[in-house]
């Protein structure tokens, strides 16, 4: 079981972690704005060369898999904080074992044990 400093260390390391998170997402979507209203004066979207409208749509599409990637780096970190308010953080939900003080310092917003996440992987 975890003592209070241990516990409020990680809840200062999660909500830093979410601020970084909704920074992430608040940049992308700020982003978005941007980018529709750019095109609003354009009488076309397709540019002088074909190779430039591949070069933007792979940036979007990363752009994309980085803003869902911080999303559900935010919900993991709520459920982290949540689990701190309850008095369930750094237990397993899987085994209800206490998750190693090194894992959760590795990675803060832990469910599982190292061996449980392997497997909820397969």
């Amino acid at each position: 079981m975890l003592n209070e400093k241990q516990l409020a260390h990680f809840k200062q390391q999660l909500e830093k972690m979410k601020e970084e998170a909704e920074d992430n997402i608040n940049q992308y979507l700020k982003k978005q704005d941007q980018s529709s209203s750019d095109y609003e004066g354009e009488l076309s979207s397709v540019s002088d060369h074909p190779g430039d409208l591949g070069t933007v749509q792979h940036e979007r599409e990363k752009e994309q898999t980085l803003y869902e990637q911080s999303k559900e780096r935010l919900m993991d970190i709520n459920d982290a904080l949540d689990r701190i308010e309850n008095g369930t953080y750094g237990i397993s939900e899987k085994s209800g074992d206490p998750i190693p003080l090194e894992r959760l310092e590795a990675m803060p917003a832990a469910r599982f044990n190292v061996n449980e996440a392997e497997e909820e992987r397969k």
